[in-house]
């Protein structure tokens, strides 16, 4: 609370400011000094130095360096039919008429951060994508290529950097109609250009079982239990030769541990879950199925279960 001077007793009082009328009411009296006052600090909390007056909220939006104008520029929106509207059609009429350098690569922004929105990323894969498309963009004019593959490719590939993959069939989920070929085409265009550039190899991370397990635990609502089973299995799958992909691992080690439980998972649920055909997780699971014994741990399951298991 602060003093003021109030009129009616007077003197300096204690004053309240009431933030949701804008008042300035005396504690005393309760006449009210001034009203309906401008609240000029932030709506929200910066966490940065409140108590210099250089407060940085009102300048606009997030600059982005990708942007040739830092993503600064003003933009009119599209009329929503009023009848006050003639002017802002008029005006974003000109505006669309102008040349915007940066045109192509916001609305390939958007689309990026479309689907990663609908796959639930951070946004430090959505940047990288970002600048994985940029630096393709700036090297060789895409023209001609399927667009929505392109974005896709990108998106995959800073997952793979970022150490949180997504599966080719995840990723083709949101691609807006780009099949899985087309984004296996444009992920080798999008590296083989990349390479050129940086004149090194590209890396791209390794995959490993583990990193899709648990997305997949969550799709088919497995207990905390056998999620922990799943994960140790998993890590010790990995010490072993079995010559599967990772995603066809986790599918198959799935399957061993959802057998051994009471809550037992159809093959078919399974692999709706993973995204991996039945016939393959029969298969990486016949190639398992010897070393049951060192994957399940015992804590999980006894001997006695493990003779239980369906043979392959």
């Amino acid at each position: 609370m602060a003093d003021s001077y109030c009129p009616d007793c007077k003197r300096n009082t204690e004053v309240v400011f009431d933030h949701s009328a804008g008042d300035t009411v005396c504690s005393e009296c309760g006449l009210v000094l001034e009203a309906h006052s401008i609240d000029e600090t932030s709506e929200w909390r910066t966490f940065a130095n409140e108590s210099g007056d250089n407060d940085p909220v009102r300048v606009g939006g997030p600059s982005n360096p990708l942007l040739a104008d830092g993503g600064l520029s003003t933009v009119i929106s599209k009329p929503n039919g009023s009848s006050g509207d003639f002017l802002s059609s008029s005006l974003g009429r000109w505006q669309n008429r102008g040349s915007n350098p940066d045109r192509s690569l916001i609305q390939a922004f958007k689309t990026i951060a479309t689907m990663s929105d609908r796959l639930g990323l951070v946004a430090t894969i959505k940047d990288r994508a970002n600048e994985i498309y940029k630096k393709v963009e700036d090297q060789k004019p895409l023209r001609g290529r399927n667009q929505d593959a392109i974005l896709a490719a990108c998106l995959y590939i800073a997952c793979r950097q970022e150490d949180k993959p997504r599966t080719v069939k995840e990723i083709c989920s949101v691609a807006n109609g780009a099949t899985k070929k087309e984004i296996g085409r444009a992920k080798e265009y999008i590296v083989k250009q990349l390479e050129v550039e940086m004149g090194q190899s590209m890396e791209m991370g390794t995959i490993h079982a583990g990193d899709f397990l648990r997305r997949f635990c969550s799709h088919l609502g497995m207990t905390n239990q056998a999620v922990k089973a799943a994960q140790e299995a998993v890590q010790k799958s990995e010490e072993l030769d079995i010559r599967r992909s990772p995603i066809s691992v986790a599918a198959a080690v799935i399957y061993f541990i959802t057998q051994l439980s009471d809550d037992k998972k159809l093959l078919k649920d399974i692999s709706l879950a993973t995204g991996v055909a039945e016939g393959t997780i029969r298969n990486s699971y016949k190639d398992l199925y010897p070393y049951a014994s060192r994957l399940i741990p015992s804590w999980y399951a006894k001997e006695e279960d493990l003779k239980n298991l369906c043979s392959p």
